[in-house]
């Protein structure tokens, strides 16, 4: 003879997932930003000053306009080398990467993890309304993912 149970039909709990799970939850706001008209050196002098391997390239209204990476500056060491001329005079402008990629503040993490693994990037801006806010690395995402290991997904 089987048991029987009394106590009726279970109501199916949803389990909520409070966890802040957005880009704007993990990116980082207070950046050093670059001018187009800054000089190389300067750029470097900043990135070991802050310890940051790039940053966002902003107009005189505070639009982006591209984006600098410690890659960018060993692309003007080696030319100079090559050619024989001092670093002082490279600008911005002509080094940075003028194609940028953004990402919305306002999508998953998760999805923000497939952008980097699709295009290899290792940081990038966030905007909001079109306007820059911050900027998410790889290694916030990672942070991101490591906070939320206890979660279900």
């Amino acid at each position: 003879m089987g048991i029987k149970s009394f106590q009726g039909i279970r109501k199916v709990i949803k389990k909520e997932f409070d966890a802040p799970i957005l880009v704007e939850d993990y990116m980082t706001r207070k950046l050093v930003s670059f001018s187009p008209e800054q000089s190389i050196l300067e750029v470097m002098e900043l990135f070991t000053k802050h310890n940051i391997s790039g940053g966002p390239v902003l107009d005189s209204n505070g639009f982006l306009v591209g984006i600098i990476s410690e890659a960018d500056c060993m692309k003007t060491i080696s030319e100079s080398r090559y050619f024989n001329q001092p670093i002082l005079d490279k600008r911005v402008d002509n080094y940075m990467t003028k194609n940028v990629e953004t990402i919305s503040n306002d999508i998953s993490i998760f999805d923000a993890a497939g952008i980097f693994h699709k295009n290899n990037r290792r940081r990038l801006p966030v905007l909001k309304n079109g306007l820059l806010v911050g900027q998410i690395s790889r290694k916030d995402i990672v942070i991101a993912a490591l906070k939320l290991s206890g979660q279900n997904w």
